[in-house]
């Protein structure tokens, strides 16, 4: 039986267990990355593990999220970064070099290589052939440390695109009509590969969006072949060297199928607030639009740049709109520059600001009160913009260029003929902007700013586990929901005990204050719990408040595994039914726990008392051997601790 893309590189990098679906599998990272809303707290547990040099083949620092300096607390952050990472052999991209995601895949992406990233957008790098994978800071400390990553090993799900786009029908397109298809929760398990003739029109950007937006499905990752057009891709980047072809085998078993033709795609439209409530963008045409924001790491490289600036060049951006483009990289806008592209922007009336997130997280530019804002960001979850009241929609790079200048939502087939671009035989090369570590790291004084606090490690695990009901929650709860992450809160990241106040408040104000008034308890989810970012601070400020366990009807990959890092019993409820029969403040118990949470592994329930009601319920804890130890321990790093003694 041959083997899929995923399939090679993970036995490549295997270390440990059976890749059989469903089995614990631990792998080998080749290459790390850290953004600054993540690196802070990463790089903090790094220091807690000890290591002084990092014994990957590569790990860099990126300064992206956190762009805004209205008080000193980004810049120390940012100091601190770019100190810890010199002093322990991590390179550093500075702010204005560009946004994580579009610089690794331009400058530091490997085909058939891991990559492990601390931001759940990670897995672009699998638009030239990388096995990237997003994860909690934690997991990405133990890896630059030599440790290696575990994951459940997830089914195989190819996607086969046939023929080419037309009719201004885009690669967001491509991503959108999967998430239309599979939903938010339709890849929480599997690895999404594509396949099929279509692959040999599509550019390394086109295919970088796709796989950037895989993130949006649940996926643990997705990834193309890489080709011909890997290969031409790396030489304009004069990084030829280190391509190598990489491909599934013909006769390479895939659980799930999915098929797309290009050719009968036309554009299309995420409306509020899921990435897949997708519809056609004429269901949504004529909608008065108030701002349009391009960039993010979905669609900033310098292909979605020149079809934006040729649609732009000539026209007026309509007087009730705001058009704000974001570059997503150094290389981009220096290459926007030399070429008049970014003089045909600035002429329609665009306001272009730095190479970093901005706009996406909420980080500057949230749009007016009840506004239309058009965005080619990935995420549109409610109040991630900054404005509860906002209507977020995403869309490809030329439907919000058209919008711009039509001051609605516009079928692009209306405006004219689509743009046409070549990607350049060569790029413009120079990492100016990134910074080697230090050569004599003994000399190097880590700089800690005063926001920077001591972050919460839990304690073993109790024999009786006890608490109220703080919150019972809907379904597709995100992270942006249990730790929400505007421009307000972002430079807090390196202190938890802050952030905590504000845990959860977009569903409920006062859940923090109860929490604190209880001693914690319980959080009740349904299904997809914690999807969305990698960011474990939607586990640390909740164990901050004292939460104990997590009890859900499904949880999203990377948040599940966060809570278990951190010593929070992510527990899914056996029968759908205990879900609804839950109220707000009953008092739960789960007695004799360790001796519960060791026989989990053997797949026994987990019953749980509610004292309130007077009956016990069944629940399921979907652990392995090293997940149970890592629960008793209370976290990984009291685990990792007890092992090394």
């Amino acid at each position: 039986m041959g083997l899929t893309i995923s399939q090679k590189i993970i036995k490549e990098h295997l270390l440990s267990g059976e890749m059989k679906a469903g089995e614990e599998v631990s792998i080998r990272i080749d290459q790390t990355l850290t953004q600054d809303s993540t690196g802070t707290m990463a790089y903090l547990q790094f220091e807690a593990i000890g290591v002084p040099q990092v014994k990957t083949k590569l790990s860099v620092a990126y300064i992206d999220h956190n762009m805004l300096q209205t008080g000193f607390e980004n810049a120390d952050d940012h100091k601190y970064i770019q100190t810890v990472t010199s002093k322990h052999g991590i390179r550093f991209s500075r702010p204005g070099n560009g946004v994580c995601h579009q610089v690794h895949i331009e400058r530091f992406g490997v085909p058939g290589q891991t990559l492990l990233g601390s931001d759940s957008h990670t897995p672009t790098c699998g638009g030239i052939g990388m096995l990237a994978i997003g994860a909690g800071g934690l997991d990405v400390a133990v890896a630059m440390g030599g440790g290696p990553y575990y994951i459940t090993m997830p089914k195989m799900v190819r996607v086969t695109l046939k023929n080419k786009l037309g009719n201004w029908a885009t690669a967001k397109d491509i991503i959108l009509e999967v998430l239309r298809i599979m939903t938010v929760k339709g890849g929480v398990g599997k690895i999404i590969e594509y396949a099929g003739d279509g692959l040999a029109s599509l550019t390394v950007p086109e295919r970088a969006t796709i796989t950037n937006m895989g993130a949006e499905l649940g996926a643990t990752t997705s990834i193309f072949p890489s080709d011909e057009v890997t290969k031409a891709f790396l030489k304009a980047q004069d990084r030829e060297m280190v391509w190598s072809e990489l491909k599934a085998d013909e006769d390479a078993v895939y659980d799930e199928e999915l098929e797309i033709d290009l050719a009968q795609l036309r554009p299309l439209i995420a409306k509020p607030h899921m990435p897949d409530q997708v519809v056609s963008i004429k269901e949504v045409a004529g909608l008065k639009v108030d701002q349009c924001c391009i960039g993010s790491c979905t669609n900033s490289s310098l292909y979605d740049m020149l079809k934006v600036a040729k649609i732009l060049k000539g026209h007026t951006v309509h007087p009730d709109v705001s058009l704000v483009i974001a570059p997503g990289s150094k290389q981009v806008f220096n290459m926007l520059a030399e070429c008049g592209a970014l003089a045909d922007m600035i002429e329609a009336g665009a306001r272009i600001i730095e190479c970093g997130c901005g706009p996406c997280i909420g980080m500057g530019q949230s749009p007016k009160t009840n506004a239309v804002s058009l965005r080619t960001n990935n995420r549109n979850f409610y109040a991630r913009s900054g404005t509860k009241s906002a209507s977020i929609y995403l869309v490809s790079p030329e439907v919000a260029a058209v919008a711009a200048i039509t001051g609605v939502v516009t079928d692009p087939a209306d405006f004219g003929e689509p743009p046409v671009v070549e990607m350049p035989g060569e790029f413009k090369v120079n990492d100016n902007m990134v910074i080697m570590p230090s050569t004599n790291p003994d000399s190097v004084e880590v700089v800690r700013g005063p926001n920077i606090k001591p972050f919460p490690v839990n304690h073993a695990l109790n024999n009786e586990v006890d608490g109220k009901v703080l919150i019972k929650l809907e379904d597709n709860i995100t992270t942006d929901h249990i730790m929400p992450s505007n421009s307000k809160l972002l430079p807090y990241r390196s202190n938890v005990p802050y952030l905590a106040d504000f845990c959860l408040t977009p569903c409920d104000e006062e859940f923090p204050a109860r929490a604190k008034r209880n001693n914690g308890g319980f959080i009740i989810g349904g299904q997809n719990y914690g999807q969305g970012s990698s960011r474990e601070h939607a586990a640390l400020a909740p164990l901050q408040l004292g939460i104990k366990g997590v009890i859900a009807l499904s949880f999203a990959r990377i948040h599940m595994a966060n809570l278990i890092n951190n010593g929070i019993l992510p527990l899914t409820f056996a029968d759908s039914a205990d879900y609804d029969k839950l109220c707000m403040e009953d008092d739960l118990v789960i007695n004799d726990a360790r001796a519960q949470v060791a026989e989990a592994v053997n797949g026994k329930k987990v019953v749980v008392t509610n004292k309130t009601q007077g009956y016990d319920f069944e629940c399921n804890l979907d652990i392995s051997d090293r997940q149970c130890g890592m629960l008793l321990a209370g976290g990984l790093l009291n685990y990792t601790r007890e092992r090394s003694n």
